[in-house]
């Protein structure tokens, strides 16, 4: 399904500030599969997420996308395929328009490829049923501005929305780490039906250890710009957190010091 060849990226080539995020990578993900990716602030993971979404140009490598080589495709041409959630809740809608315009939105330019929308009977209902279904009470409030919902409604309409024409690959960058714990645990709840029913092929980032190991199929760990850990399996299931991270320090021939995913147990 997702085919990352031996990618490569630099940035600010040439410069004191030259930074090489990305190192040889490479990445291959099955039809369905679920993958938690794991690692420190900086090791490359919203990167690699920007690569796949097209928000920049390699410096080397290929991604195939369901076959397709999708290395040189725009990033607004890959979004009808792509879809993608971000740690801000705001990011990806219109927060000035209703939770009804965002979702037509989306929903028009993933069947037509054009911002254009005409706002159907059908597909008011369509989307009042699939709010419905996120026991979120969002369903009556479809004339609401999405800048008046909570972060959590915010996040549940903007999966919704990219994921409502069932896309081919499901990004997800720490979406419910700005969310409070209650919220948090209600989107991934919500997340992890949408995964399930659509059998979407899904990569996402989380500081939190436990959470990476006991969500989805399988767990990857960068670090400076590399995967260094790939688990699935019985490997996985067996996988405690003190045991990830002491494989991580073996791996890396260092220990894992970052408070925000140490806190994260």
């Amino acid at each position: 399904m997702l085919e990352v060849n031996h990618i490569d990226k630099t940035f600010l080539a040439g410069t004191p500030n030259e930074h090489h995020a990305l190192c040889d990578v490479s990445l291959h993900l099955k039809k369905g599969e679920f993958v938690t990716l794991i690692g420190t602030n900086g090791a490359g993971k919203s990167t690699l997420m920007n690569a796949v979404s097209g928000t920049f140009w390699l410096d080397r490598g290929t991604i195939l996308l369901d076959g397709e080589d999708i290395t040189y495709k725009k990033e607004h041409k890959r979004s009808a395929q792509i879809g993608r959630l971000f740690q801000d809740p705001m990011k990806g809608t219109a927060p000035d328009m209703t939770v009804e315009e965002n979702l037509a939105i989306a929903y028009a330019r993933s069947k037509r490829g054009a911002l254009q929308f005409a706002l159907k009977k059908s597909d008011s209902a369509f989307f009042r049923e699939a709010l419905a279904d996120f026991g979120m009470g969002l369903e009556e409030r479809m004339k609401t501005k999405v800048g008046l919902l909570s972060g959590g409604q915010r996040q549940a309409v903007t999966l919704l929305m990219s994921t409502i024409a069932q896309p081919k690959l499901l990004l997800l960058d720490e979406h419910t780490a700005a969310l409070d714990p209650s919220a948090a645990e209600k989107v991934m709840e919500i997340t992890n039906r949408i995964v399930k029913q659509q059998d979407l092929t899904t990569l996402m980032i989380t500081h939190n250890i436990n959470q990476a190991l006991h969500t989805g199929t399988r767990t990857i760990m960068m670090n400076a710009g590399k995967i260094i850990l790939d688990l699935s399996g019985e490997e996985r299931e067996n996988m405690t957190v003190p045991e990830l991270l002491e494989l991580y320090a073996q791996k890396n021939h260092g220990e894992l010091d970052n408070d925000r995913i140490l806190f994260s147990e």
